[in-house]
């Protein structure tokens, strides 16, 4: 007993089960009205609804699949960029006070234009995660390869090497941590972003899932929509940081 109590401890899990007990204790004892913040019960039974009905899966994988589309090219497009940038330094000095001006501007103010220039199909949500994951990837790269060790450069041309393979051999494997965390940052925005203009214009996805559950005043669903987006951009996380795990252990 006293050894799951120390793996309870350790794991982190204390806080949460905690939350859970009191939110159930207070719901059961009338210390809140119900029907605005509901039982852990409720909202365990709008899951299994929504599973059962398919509800879930359908709206799941319409935002899974907007992610894989939007960081796809988001992360394919600020890569390209930053070896562009890295390998001709004037071209970074030309563009750097635009992509600083565009840095700064959130991607969500530009839900309105996005809706306005393409409707509530899915170019809107794909261009707001492009925007969202671009510049976390591409000036995490860009530092990356910029700051490979001169010298490692310098032996490999010495030896030999041309421009590709001193990418290939030398360069990309000493910014590949760098390009790692770019890639997990840019995976994480993307997420927030897609569930935040789903909940303004889509017609799918677990934002309009949420959205239309907030219609109908179920509050049970709401919340377990929340839950669902939390536990998969959590797997999401989880999954990228074994898969970078095993990426530099190959390298």
């Amino acid at each position: 007993m006293r050894d799951f109590a120390i793996k309870i401890l350790k794991s982190g899990a204390l806080l949460p089960l905690f939350v859970l007990f009191f939110w159930w204790y207070g719901a059961a004892a009338g210390w809140w009205n119900t029907f605005l913040l509901p039982s852990p019960g409720a909202v365990w039974r709008a899951f299994v609804s929504s599973l059962a009905d398919g509800t879930l899966q359908e709206n799941t994988w319409a935002s899974l699949s907007r992610i894989a589309v939007g960081f796809g090219l988001s992360a394919l497009l600020a890569l390209l960029l930053a070896l562009l940038c890295s390998s001709f330094p004037p071209l970074l000095a030309q563009l750097d006070p635009t992509l600083e001006f565009l840095r700064h501007i959130p991607p969500m103010a530009v839900i309105p234009m996005l809706i306005l220039w393409f409707g509530i199909g899915e170019s809107p949500k794909i261009i707001l995660i492009i925007l969202a994951t671009f510049f976390p990837v591409f000036l995490n790269a860009l530092q990356g390869i910029r700051g490979c060790d001169a010298k490692l450069v310098e032996v490999a041309r010495v030896f030999g090497y041309n421009r590709w393979e001193r990418y290939r051999h030398v360069i990309l494997p000493a910014a590949l941590p760098s390009i790692l965390t770019g890639l997990q940052l840019g995976l994480g925005y993307s997420w927030r972003s897609l569930v935040a203009a789903e909940l303004v214009a889509a017609s799918s996805g677990l934002g309009y899932m949420i959205l239309d559950a907030e219609q109908l005043s179920r509050s049970d669903v709401v919340l377990m929509g929340i839950f669902v987006i939390g536990a998969l951009g959590a797997a999401l996380d989880w999954g990228f940081v074994l898969l970078s795990r095993a990426l530099k252990g190959a390298g």
